[in-house]
Order: C-alpha cells, then sequence, then structure tokens
C-alpha cells in the first residue's frame, strides 16, 4: 500500500510540475489564492468552479490550442511572439495561471492577473499573409481576443460534457459566468449563452483556415515536450480533443475524424486514473477553499 501511495503521489507531483512550470507543483500564485477579502468572481457553488476544477480541462486546454490555431491572425501571434517551440510547457504555465487565479483567487488577485496578461497583449502586433497581402494583426484586438475566448470556452464546456460531472445552472450558467473573464482581458460583447456561442463559433468560419503553418502548430501540439512517461496519457488527452472537434475545424486542420464511442471510455479511464494520484481537489481549489471558509468565520 506505501508503494502504491508513493508512485501516487509522485504522478501528482510530477503532473503538477507541468501543469503550473514550478519544481515544486506549487507557485506562490497558487498560494496565494488562500488570501484574499472576497470569494472572487465566482465562488464554491459557480459553474466555472465546477467546470475548471475538473481533470476534463485537460482535454478541453488541448482542444483549446487547436481550435485557436484556425484563426490565422491567432496563429501569427503565437508564432511570431510565443516561446512555444522552445518552452511550451511555459506557455501552459502562464494559462493555466490566468485560468487558475481568474476562477478560484479573489476579485483584486482575478484583476491583477488580467492587468498582467493585458500587458502582454498590448505587446503582441505584426502581420501575416494574407488573401489581399500582408494582413495586421494585434492580440488585444477585440474580434481577435474574443474568437481566443469562444475557443476557449467551447473547449472547456465541450469536453467537460463527455467527461465532467453536472454545472451546476446548466452549461448556460457557465458560458455567462466566464464571459466575466473575457471582459476583464478586453472581450466586448462575449456570448452568454450557449445559443450565443454557437453563433459567435459559426461567425467566423470565413476566416477560419488550414495550411502550412497551422499543420506545423498541430504538430507541435501533438507532439508536446513531455517526458516518456507522460507521452501515451498526452496521446489520449490529444485524441479526446479532436474527437470533440466539429468536422469542419478538424478538416481544416488535417485532423482525421475520432470515434468518440472508442475514445470517451478510454480517456475517462485515462482521467480516473489521475483522479486517484491527484486527490479529490486540486492545491488551487483547496487554497480557495480555505480562503472562503475563513471569510466565512469573520466577524462582521
Amino acid at each position: 500500500m506505501k508503494v502504491v501511495d508513493a508512485a501516487r503521489r509522485q504522478v501528482a507531483d510530477g503532473f503538477r510540475r507541468i501543469v503550473s512550470g514550478d519544481p515544486s507543483g506549487a507557485p506562490d500564485w497558487v498560494q496565494q489564492i488562500a488570501h484574499g477579502s472576497d470569494i472572487g468572481y465566482f465562488g464554491p457553488g459557480s459553474a466555472a468552479w465546477a467546470v475548471h476544477g475538473s481533470l476534463p480541462t485537460l482535454v478541453g486546454g488541448v482542444r483549446a490550442l487547436l481550435m485557436q490555431t484556425l484563426h490565422p491572425g491567432a496563429l501569427a501571434g503565437v508564432m511570431q511572439h510565443s516561446r512555444y517551440e522552445t518552452d511550451g510547457l511555459g506557455r501552459l504555465a502562464g494559462t493555466t495561471r490566468w485560468l487558475t487565479v481568474v476562477t478560484f483567487g479573489d476579485t483584486a488577485s482575478a484583476d491583477r492577473e488580467c492587468a498582467r496578461v493585458r500587458g502582454v497583449h498590448r505587446k503582441v502586433v505584426g502581420t501575416y499573409p494574407g488573401a489581399t497581402g500582408l494582413t495586421p494583426y494585434a492580440a488585444d484586438d477585440p474580434d481577435l481576443l474574443r474568437w481566443v475566448h469562444i475557443a476557449f470556452t467551447d473547449s472547456f464546456l465541450a469536453t467537460h460534457l463527455v467527461w465532467g460531472g453536472p454545472i451546476p445552472g446548466g452549461p448556460d450558467a457557465y458560458v455567462r459566468e466566464w464571459a466575466k473573464a473575457g471582459e476583464l482581458v478586453g472581450v466586448v460583447d462575449p456570448p452568454r449563452s450557449v445559443a450565443q456561442l454557437r453563433d459567435q463559433l459559426a461567425g467566423y468560419d470565413p476566416v477560419l483556415a488550414g495550411g502550412p503553418a497551422a499543420a506545423s502548430t498541430v504538430n507541435f501540439i501533438r507532439n508536446a515536450p513531455l517526458g516518456l512517461g507522460a507521452k501515451v496519457p498526452y496521446a489520449g488527452l490529444f485524441a479526446g480533443a479532436v474527437s470533440t472537434m466539429p468536422a469542419g475545424h478538424r478538416a481544416l486542420l488535417g485532423l482525421p475524424a475520432v470515434p468518440g464511442t472508442v475514445v470517451k471510455p478510454l480517456v475517462g479511464a485515462l482521467l480516473g486514473t489521475l483522479a486517484l494520484a491527484l486527490g479529490p481537489a486540486s492545491p488551487s481549489q483547496r487554497a480557495a477553499s480555505e480562503r472562503v471558509n475563513t471569510l466565512d468565520q469573520t466577524p462582521v
């Protein structure tokens, strides 16, 4: 039993190091979630806590990266300004930090984190080859920001609906709540229902494209620089992400159809195994619950 427990701890610690980008698996920004003066923008019982506190986010994160690749402006920003080819896990850690702090931190921490992200976006500008020549892009452009937001929202919702549990208030509640996170980084008029999310996604169809640059990025995402022991589990997460993508989006990226009837139980088993190793709550959730419990006990 001690050997099994030690193996689970090793898996859990290794996984958290990969996701957080910190050798300890618990960077300072996670520990700071335990402190603050309010429950944050969402709080216990929210749809955002339910979705982002569950392991299907691992599949959703991969799907979101693939979806974002479809927009030439978003793809150019990643290729020209990101360090993804030399430090792909560092980029993952930055995204994880934003998602975690905004979801589980107090409002002041969330606001600071979103200000950091907006500062990064202001520096991401450039051009990419378009149909009529070089097309300018900027990461803080409202249209491009909305694409990144809806690709993110759609991906985390789609994968949670396949492998996650109940969502308080249902899928519409998640889309409505996470619209606030979009607004905090500059998204104008984010969708507030599943119907609006679907409509806004469809509105980007004329812009989305594949091509050599997209194929190169997809290949990098498929073959993420992970340790040998993580490669097989990650392949399962990648297959799960692809299986939930619309056929048209898959075709643009040259991705094959992946039968959900085969992938769903396999990914479910993989996430179940990870759940045994990681425990019922992440360090971020535990820190947030500690803060909320302290607030509940504070005399009025």
